[in-house]
């Protein structure tokens, strides 16, 4: 019956061994079946139908081989504690730099200030908020660099 319906014999087997699965618990609790043949019969057509309405029907499984190649979103653990490995020494040489430097970086990366709002903040101009920059990203680069932080993440 399970065969008919589904015409795989992997498939066929697995709903008939569940259905003789269920048949020996139900007469281990002392179920007492006056038709075993009618009752597995009932129990495989059910589970027939249970597993064409089954998500594993549906989405299959896949092979371990391409499983393995799956991802997670989360970076891997080794992965991070590199990343805050690298941010702790750039913190370390932040620090180190001169007030000015520090201050500028801090207003356009940590709190992610535009020129023209640096500029009004400090009361200088635009093109001097980018040349400040850009000698402090110079600086910060030099420093990393002599720290042995080949790329930031």
């Amino acid at each position: 019956m399970a065969y008919a319906r589904w015409m795989d014999a992997d498939t066929a087997l697995d709903i008939a061994q569940e259905a003789f699965m269920r048949l020996w618990k139900q007469w281990e609790a002392g179920e007492s079946i006056l038709n075993p043949r009618a009752w597995l019969l009932r129990v495989a057509r059910n589970l027939a139908e249970d597993y064409a309405k089954s998500a594993f029907r549906k989405n299959g499984t896949l092979p371990p081989q391409l499983m393995n190649g799956v991802r997670s979103h989360d970076p891997l653990p080794l992965d991070s504690l590199e990343r805050e490995e690298t941010f702790a020494r750039m913190r370390d040489v932040m620090e180190q730099l001169p007030d000015a430097d520090r201050e500028i970086l801090t207003l356009r990366y940590a709190l992610d200030y535009n020129a023209n709002d640096i500029a009004d903040l400090l009361g200088i101009n635009a093109t001097a908020v980018h040349m400040r920059l850009s000698r402090a990203r110079q600086r910060l680069a030099e420093r990393l660099t002599a720290e042995g932080v080949v790329q930031v993440p």
